[in-house]
């Protein structure tokens, strides 16, 4: 069940009485409310009263009103302010541009603007390839939305995207250095929505789509994958799928399982359900079988979706139909990234023995995972309240750390599939258990391990890139510049 979390956590300000009793009694009816504290902190002390900062986490806003209300209600207390803090970490954004170089004097300026800066603009223009080393573009991500898909929330705008974009771009900056801005574009026409993109490219190294909603999703990512000549990447597809399919290498060496011989069940082929799919089909299992809303998709159903018509015709081999239950009963594995509630643990029962199951709807799973783990010898989730979460920050700050170092110009299945290994094998097999199968968010070793690996995979049979005509005008070799 979900226990009170940082995410709805509040500062109360409360007046009390000078009593020996005082503390007791704010304490105890925080916890009656189902309140958990974290910090108590008296702010200001009379001999008529004490002022007391209560921070406490709670499971909603409405529970989080609830505790506040529990605080008026006792005698002689007064609530003179309540803060969420969650609010307070947005304040003003929560990222922001920062100059890399001196500008202290004229010496500074003149390098740094006119009439320094002329003769770098005349490299970058015979050259144009000099600015992925001599500008922002060799560090910078653009995180493009359209607000139409925005975590659980669905489409909800452009500027309510923009915390989360901007989120991202911090996670981007703190786990792998890399710049990132977001992008919140006003429309949900996928011409336009190309069309920008391929306007603002020249600036980013990297685009990062993000919280667009399938299928337009899909014809977004391919159009600006053939028209650009930076790496597109669409972290709601091909973030998850790196992290599940590196957790899955995992969570098979615990059970003993090789993944030729597992029949593997995903639950949801929207953008995630597809890419998880695709990239596991690098890995040769046994079968998959896909299911979505209307049950087993396979090729008789009739679909004209092109997405569920290319899945059907690259899965489910035996040719099975019918439910979500139908479709688990001796399956090896359950990959769920669909909505909450779908499957039971009588329906766990049925799979093989040692089965593994990531349930990864969020923030509510396929099934509670207390469940899950009666029959399931694995169990994931996306939640980071219990272990194994599925966590796309353990893949796309790497990922595009490898893929800018590599100045690459596309990113490919090989890299990919050489990401999620990268994630597996920062798990030893000393910590390898069926409680630890994916390394934190936290862990330094994941970011490097994984931009080590997708820049081997981008610079791998690489084929040295023609010199412009007339050579570059830089005065050195910039080739393999400082890295970041």
């Amino acid at each position: 069940m979900p226990v009170p979390g940082p995410g709805y956590s509040i500062t109360v300000r409360v007046e009390a009485p000078p009593s020996a009793s005082a503390a007791g009694d704010l304490t105890g009816s925080v916890g009656r409310a189902g309140g958990v504290i974290t910090a108590f902190d008296v702010v200001e002390s009379h001999a008529d009263r004490i002022v007391v900062d209560i921070t406490c986490n709670a499971l909603s806003a409405d529970h989080a009103s609830d505790i506040t209300d529990g605080l008026r209600e006792l005698p002689g207390v007064t609530v003179r302010k309540v803060s969420d803090r969650t609010f307070l970490v947005h304040l003003g954004g929560k990222i922001e541009v920062n100059s890399r170089v001196a500008l202290t004097n004229r010496d500074d300026l003149s390098r740094a603007y006119t009439p320094g800066v002329a003769r770098v603009c005349t490299a970058i223009a015979e050259n144009p390839e000099d600015a992925r080393r001599l500008t922002i573009k060799r560090n910078s991500v653009a995180v493009v939305t359209d607000g139409s898909a925005v975590l659980g929330l669905g489409n909800i705008g452009p500027e309510a995207a923009l915390p989360v974009m901007e989120g991202k771009a911090a996670l981007f900056k703190k786990f792998a250095g890399v710049n990132a801005w977001p992008v919140c574009l006003d429309t949900q026409d996928t011409e336009e929505i190309i069309r920008a993109v391929e306007l603002i490219a020249p600036v980013y190294g990297g685009i990062n789509l993000e919280d667009i909603a399938a299928p337009r999703c899909f014809e977004i990512e391919r159009r600006l994958r053939e028209k650009l000549d930076i790496p597109v990447f669409h972290d709601d597809q091909h973030g998850t799928a790196i992290v599940v399919v590196g957790a899955l290498r995992n969570a098979l060496r615990v059970v003993g399982k090789d993944i030729t011989d597992c029949r593997i069940v995903v639950c949801g082929v929207g953008a995630a359900g597809s890419a998880i799919i695709r990239l596991l089909q690098r890995k040769d299992p046994r079968d998959i079988v896909a299911v979505d809303i209307d049950g087993i998709v396979h090729s008789g159903r009739g679909d004209t979706d092109p997405n569920l018509q290319s899945i059907a015709a690259g899965t489910n081999a035996e040719g099975r139909t019918g439910s979500l239950s139908d479709a688990v009963a001796g399956a090896d594995v359950f990959i769920g990234v669909s909505a909450p509630n779908l499957l039971s643990a009588d329906d766990v029962a049925t799979m093989n023995s040692d089965a593994i199951v990531f349930a990864l709807a969020n923030p509510d799973p396929e099934i509670d995972p207390l469940e899950a783990q009666r029959h399931a010898k694995v169990v994931a989730t996306g939640r980071s309240d219990y272990p194994n979460q599925i966590n796309n920050v353990l893949a796309f700050p790497g990922v595009f750390r490898g893929l800018l170092d590599a100045h690459a110009h596309e990113i490919t299945d090989d890299m990919m599939i050489a990401a999620a290994n990268a994630v597996a094998d920062v798990v030893d097999g000393e910590r390898l258990n069926a409680s630890f199968i994916v390394p934190s968010v936290f862990d330094s070793a994941v970011a490097p391990a994984v931009a080590d690996a997708v820049r081997k995979a981008a610079t791998a049979g690489r084929t040295a890139r023609p010199a412009p005509v007339g050579g570059s005008a830089l005065p050195w070799s910039m080739a393999e510049d400082l890295e970041y």
